[in-house]
């Protein structure tokens, strides 16, 4: 599900969709863009009871509306025994790529690079990323002063968020692929985003 952050209705709707998933028989997996990779042994302790909530979130850098907007999904899958998939690139890596390209993800140590999609696409010649770029215009980031010199900098500063936002969807859809193969086959996955 996509969805607009600061909206109270969509993560109502959110939470309604996922525990409607539950009503039925089937096993059902919740991965969220709100977690990221390298906080997912935090986020199993937590669902394990292994730790208490303060714990939890002292550790695995929530979103700042977690308590109001995503905590009732993970409660709900705590309480029913499923999994939840901290499915995002840590933030330090998506903004690594912001500044410097997507080559920074092949500076990253062994340890760091796991935390990352193993295979980085980036198409450009496709639907998203002229959306992408058009959205970017109306940014401070895209549109830019009118000189040369600075279009061509502000061009190369939206290829730069472009392959960022791209190490975030594809690392999240590498997530989601690896939940299903490890669940049965007729789980079900909702993912939010």
């Amino acid at each position: 599900l996509g969805e607009q952050h600061d909206d109270p209705a969509t993560h109502r709707a959110e939470l309604s969709v996922l525990a409607a998933f539950g009503s039925g028989t089937r096993p059902v997996i919740l991965s969220l863009e709100m977690f990221e990779r390298d906080v997912q042994g935090v986020l199993d302790d937590y669902l394990a009871g292994k730790i208490g909530e303060g714990e939890f979130l002292a550790k695995s850098r929530p979103w700042e509306r977690y308590t109001t907007d995503y905590r009732g999904m993970v409660e709900l899958a705590k309480a029913r025994g499923w999994t939840v998939v901290a499915s995002n690139v840590p933030r330090r890596h998506a903004s690594s790529v912001s500044r410097k390209g997507i080559a920074a993800v092949d500076s990253l140590p062994a340890a760091e690079r796991g935390q990352v999609a193993k295979e980085l696409i980036c198409p450009r010649n496709d639907d998203y990323y002229t959306r992408f770029a058009d959205t970017m215009k109306g940014h401070s980031a895209g549109g830019g002063p009118a000189t040369a010199a600075d279009s061509a900098m502000m061009r190369s500063m939206t290829e730069r968020f472009y392959e960022a936002q791209c190490v975030k969807d594809e690392t999240m859809a590498e997530s989601i692929v690896a939940a299903l193969a490890a669940a049965p086959k007729d789980a079900l996955l909702l993912h939010v985003d």
